[in-house]
């Protein structure tokens, strides 16, 4: 099969000929039909998640067709549309699995990152880590996969009660998640990279009460914030956007540093927290109410070989909603 497989962090990805993998027990072969490129990929790319399995096949966005089941298969069937997500593995055993935080797992593992993922023809998935999907596995189901289930399990911890959200960094999983905020009845405002007048333009034509730079005040108290772009100044900027009692949620799995900031912008019970990876009770949840929305995502199709070309288009902000390779 062919695959776009990373060598060393640094360095571009390269077009390979590999053997097709071949399930384990509880596994399943897919037929990738669509993956896509997510900036954790990026991450990846550029050694900033510096332990990574090597030689490796990258993707964690996949949707496709299963073609083989090893032994010990219970759940999926050969034909059966999947979605495989970047949660890929979990003991079941450890302190945070039997707490039912198995996104915390001391010993899990993660499609395309320490397991081989979607950027090929065919791979390999514990069943157990796929989502059956409800349609066909066409490439703008892609992106629900991580962008989607990221997104919502960042607005599931926003808490009740909140009318305003501000969405800093409006590329993939922020075209999505708008379009679960104004179906529950919300407010969203946009806060895009300085100048980026066509993200702010694609907020709008999305719903957005307001679209601006992230250097600009909100232009009134928010209840809470998401932040999906991995820039640490994001983070101050946005407690000084929220009201009292606001929340702000860090969306991504790698930031730059945040800076100092003073006390007063914390004050009065505003909350800072984290989202790490996501469970499968959130795909369970995620995954119904996006197509109930209907959420329609908007896609940008590379094929498989030209995998660097999407990543760069992604790192420069050319990308409008979600990148997905095509094999």
């Amino acid at each position: 099969m062919q695959a776009m497989v990373l060598e060393r962090p640094g360095g571009p990805l390269k077009y390979k000929t590999v053997p097709v993998p071949q399930p384990a027990p509880g596994q399943v072969l897919i037929q990738v039909k669509a993956c896509g490129v997510c900036r954790t990929d990026l991450h990846i790319l550029d050694g900033e998640l510096d332990k990574p399995k090597l030689p490796l096949i990258m993707g964690h966005e996949i949707v496709g067709i299963v073609v083989g089941t090893g032994p010990r298969v219970a759940t999926v069937k050969l034909g059966d549309a999947v979605g495989v997500p970047w949660l890929g593995y979990t003991c079941g055993r450890c302190r945070y699995c039997l707490k039912g935080k198995e996104n915390l797992c001391e010993n899990a593992a993660f499609t395309g990152y320490t397991l081989d993922g979607g950027y090929a023809e065919y791979t390999v998935a514990d069943e157990r880590y796929c989502f059956k999907l409800s349609g066909e596995a066409t490439p703008a189901t892609a992106p629900l996969l991580c962008a989607g289930l990221i997104g919502y399990r960042s607005y599931s911890m926003m808490g009740e009660g909140v009318e305003k959200l501000g969405i800093y960094g409006f590329g993939a999983a922020a075209h999505i998640l708008i379009q679960v905020a104004l179906f529950e009845g919300k407010k969203v405002y946009a806060f895009t990279r300085a100048g980026d007048v066509e993200a702010q333009e694609f907020a709008r034509s999305l719903g957005a009460v307001w679209a601006g730079d992230s250097t600009q005040p909100a232009p009134q108290p928010l209840d809470a914030a998401i932040i999906f772009a991995p820039v640490g100044a994001v983070v101050p900027k946005a407690l000084q956007d929220v009201d009292k009692g606001g929340v702000v949620v860090c969306g991504g799995i790698h930031m730059s540093d945040i800076p100092a900031f003073p006390y007063r912008i914390l004050w009065e019970e505003r909350v800072l927290l984290s989202v790490a990876n996501l469970t499968r009770s959130d795909g369970a949840r995620f995954l119904p109410l996006a197509a109930q929305v209907p959420v329609q995502t908007e896609v940008q199709l590379y094929p498989l070989l030209q995998a660097n070309v999407a990543l760069e288009d992604l790192r420069q902000g050319k990308v409008r909603g979600a990148a997905v390779l095509v094999p």
